[in-house]
């Protein structure tokens, strides 16, 4: 049986693959990258069908940040061109939710920059939460305010979160290099202490700032044992003004590479497809579909996407449907732990997904093998920065957003 078969029949039991398999999808070929799609895209739809999950980004607090992360346009020191503003009302920020909320999104969330809230800070957030959720009962909120204090967690799960996202953005081993102001175990305990409080645990990654794919594997099995219940897989956005931004590492058939190796890796977790794709997945995003369940809708944070009718668009085009608010996004046995814990690594439970368990390897493909996949020389000079948009729309300004 060879690797991909394997990889295949573990993700349809849940079985967590080892580290050199894992590494062996990010080096497998180019001749090969469709049967790397369609092994990951047979373990997406065994636990989540031909859903796709679409999530909306309201940015309540926009730049000036204390920290030095690397990659960030919202960063101490950054030169980018970005939108600056304080706090958006309660009630503004529900008028921006639902845009998305209009366009299909079943998911909220409500960003602020900053090292870490305040308990003002968590006041604020639970009148915006109170206000989201009064336009709409059904609505999924996830909170994302940075690094979190003892019981904050437990305000925001009693304010009506649902869920916490704190992304760990890459290895604890490279993880000084992106910033310095706070560590990779101050991430780690922000996501324990959202778990630990009942909410669902929304954390990932960052590709293309330099790592190796020693980091990627590190980072995404970190994940895994975190219990993760959604992993958003961003690529990184090269800002102007930032101390990446002529970092131009990703091609679309490595970034599909990634979604495949978190799919593996965590294959009855949401994977989300997040900031960058259309910078840098471009015209191979529908693919993409195949092994990610959920998309943001629109705009991102401080950069442009595409048009929101373009994303329902790719959807339905590429055979898909979108997650109705009343369908549960997690198959049954993770939604039954929610906010309590992950199944663990065993592959010791019953699937549970629309379709049969079946181990068959109907999906066989050549034998895997050759070097690591990297950016061919010159693909700075041929990446598409014109893609990089800084957001002008939406949130924060008087403009309609593009959901």
């Amino acid at each position: 049986m060879d690797l991909l078969d394997t990889l295949t029949a573990k993700g349809l039991r849940r079985e967590l693959p080892t580290r050199d398999e894992a590494l062996a999808v990010l080096s497998t070929t180019d001749d090969e990258l469709l049967d790397v799609v369609a092994a990951a895209g047979r373990v997406r739809r065994q636990w989540f069908g031909r859903r796709v999950k679409l999530n909306y980004l309201v940015n309540m607090k926009s730049g000036l940040c204390p920290e030095d992360c690397s990659y960030c346009s919202q960063r101490l020191g950054s030169k980018s061109e970005i939108l600056k503003y304080t706090w958006l009302k309660p009630e503004q920020a529900a008028e921006a939710a639902a845009a998305g909320l209009a366009g299909g999104a079943k998911r909220v969330c409500l960003v602020a920059s900053g090292r870490g809230p305040t308990d003002r800070d968590i006041e604020r957030v639970a009148d915006t939460i109170s206000a989201v959720k009064e336009a709409n009962e059904n609505v999924e909120v996830c909170v994302c305010l940075g690094l979190l204090s003892d019981n904050q967690a437990e305000r925001l799960r009693a304010a009506g979160a649902d869920a916490y996202n704190h992304n760990l953005n890459t290895s604890e081993g490279t993880y000084g290099d992106i910033a310095t102001t706070h560590t990779y175990a101050d991430r780690v305990d922000t996501v324990q202490k959202a778990h630990g409080a009942g909410l669902s645990a929304c954390s990932g990654l960052i590709a293309g700032m330099g790592e190796s794919d020693e980091d990627l594997v590190d980072v995404v099995f970190a994940l895994r044992e975190l219990g993760s219940d959604s992993v958003p897989v961003n690529f990184l956005i090269p800002f102007e003004g930032t101390p990446l931004a002529k970092t131009w590492n990703l091609t679309p058939q490595r970034c599909l590479r990634i979604l495949a190796m978190v799919r593996f890796v965590c294959p009855d977790v949401e994977v989300r497809i997040a900031g960058g794709r259309e910078v840098h997945l471009r015209t191979l995003q529908p693919l993409g579909l195949h092994i990610a369940n959920s998309i943001f809708l629109g705009d991102y944070l401080t950069s442009e996407g595409q048009a929101g009718q373009a994303d329902l668009d790719m959807i339905k085009d590429a055979g898909f449907v979108v997650e109705g608010a009343d369908e549960a996004t997690m198959p049954r046995h993770r939604a039954d732990v929610a906010g309590a814990g992950s199944c663990g690594s065993g592959g010791g439970c019953h699937p549970c997904g629309d379709a049969t368990a079946d181990v068959a390897t109907d999906t066989a493909a050549d034998t895997v093998a050759g070097s690591a996949d990297e950016a061919p020389a010159g693909a700075a000079d041929e990446a598409r920065t014109d893609l990089v948009r800084v957001r002008r729309r939406g949130a924060g300004t008087e403009l309609a957003p593009n959901a």
